[in-house]
């Protein structure tokens, strides 16, 4: 009887943090910085820049520079810095910044900032033009894979690696 008591005091302990340590939702996604390291994304664009005015990404300065997931982005200016820092779920792109194509497939790969689509307010990017082409034939099928793989690859991945 003590034992039972015991282990139920212990399973009711451990319960709240097997959650946090098992759940998509509990850690950040690991953010594709480049192959030599770093910690800029994006490869330093603004990435508020791809849903304003013709939507063509600009670069970002480093004097306006948000660290958001282990990630340093920059921003053409305090404005947009400010807005990314306000709601980064709405300018950072899908899956880390890794090539959407990639992540449909299971696997990381590196987004090309210029390889890029905004779908349903949402930016993705992908490896090359060609991959990028391939892409846009099912964006939404890809996306759904995408979505199903990006739920379970683990917050230490790392391209390459």
């Amino acid at each position: 009887m003590k034992n039972q008591a015991l282990f139920a005091l212990l399973a009711a302990l451990l319960a709240p943090l097997s959650l946090a340590v098992f759940t998509p939702q509990a850690y950040a996604k690991p953010v594709y910085v480049g192959v030599e390291g770093g910690k800029v994304a994006v490869s330093g664009y603004d990435t508020v820049s791809y849903f304003d005015g013709d939507g063509v990404p600009v670069k970002g300065d480093a004097d306006f520079a948000v660290e958001h997931d282990g990630a340093v982005y920059h921003f053409a200016n305090a404005a947009n810095a400010a807005r990314f820092q306000a709601n980064p779920q709405a300018f950072a792109p899908q899956y880390g910044g890794h090539c959407a194509w990639a992540m449909s497939r299971g696997y990381l790969a590196p987004g090309d900032p210029l390889q890029y689509a905004v779908v349903g307010g949402k930016l993705y990017l992908n490896f090359n033009a060609e991959v990028k082409a391939k892409w846009d034939t099912d964006r939404a099928g890809f996306i759904a894979a995408a979505e199903k793989n990006w739920a379970v690859i683990p917050a230490d991945a790392k391209f390459g690696g």
